[in-house]
């Protein structure tokens, strides 16, 4: 399957330039040690796009890259066909590239309207017409003392809300989401993982890195299998898992 080229899904835009593409990027933190070693991947306008593969296989590394965050040493990065490599977290905000992190991904001596501020730091104009369309996909951050709430006093759950919130204020192209689920209950993965959803219909391609390997290939339109910091299966998110080797070699141990 890996050597088949996927095609994106019904009703996704493929004519022109993919959101982003990722073409045989070699990153990695330290001098001389890479833990990207040629990894590949496309994004196409209003595709939920989700990464699986064992721990330490650069899944976190890989969203960093494409948010500059990593030194990257070889290959390019593009969004909507302008080469973005190695260019600074600011300006792919401003350019509309959102990412929420695994951790610390909220302000916790803020209020959660004053994180949803942050959010619109480059365009603060925005965030009136913003934070009606973020109410609108997480009412449930308006619920008992609403947006004056810390944010340092919220559970799991609504803290990924928060940052899924603060990320979607300044109307990203495209999201980049770190393990949305990790930490939480059964009951709270499942209301991120529908979030994801809901964000990627109001048309926000998205990219999601996840370790329960099976409900991110559920949702996924097409998903990539990173392995050792290249990709070692692609396909839509049914084709994986069905595939009796990824079955085989990652999803008997990525989270049933």
């Amino acid at each position: 399957m890996s050597e088949q080229t996927a095609t994106a899904p019904q009703g996704a835009e493929t004519q022109g330039d993919p959101v982003v593409f990722v073409d045989d990027v070699h990153a990695g933190y330290l001098p001389g040690v890479n833990i990207l070693n040629g990894a590949t991947l496309t994004a196409h306008r209003g595709e939920l796009i989700g990464i699986i593969g064992p721990n330490g296989a650069g899944k976190s590394t890989l969203l960093k890259a494409i948010f500059g965050q990593v030194k990257i040493r070889g290959g390019r990065i593009t969004l909507g066909g302008e080469d973005i490599t190695g260019l600074k977290a600011d300006k792919l905000v401003a350019k509309g590239v959102g990412f929420i992190p695994q951790t610390n991904n909220v302000f916790p001596s803020l209020t959660i309207e004053e994180n949803l501020q942050m959010g619109t730091f480059q365009k603060p104009k925005l965030f009136a017409e913003r934070v009606d369309f973020v109410m609108g996909i997480f009412p449930d951050l308006a619920k008992g003392g609403g947006l004056k709430k810390r944010a340092g006093g919220l559970s799991g759950g609504e803290r990924q809300m928060v940052a899924m919130g603060r990320a979607l204020m300044m109307d990203p192209k495209v999201l980049l989401l770190d393990e949305p689920s990790a930490g939480l209950s059964p009951v709270r993965q499942d209301e991120a993982f529908l979030r994801v959803s809901e964000i990627n219909k109001a048309g926000v391609t998205c990219i999601m890195v996840e370790q329960n390997a099976r409900r991110c290939l559920q949702i996924c339109d097409r998903g990539y299998v990173l392995d050792q910091g290249r990709d070692a299966y692609t396909g839509t998110g049914r084709e994986l898992l069905k595939d009796p080797k990824v079955t085989e070699l990652y999803l008997g141990t990525l989270g049933a």
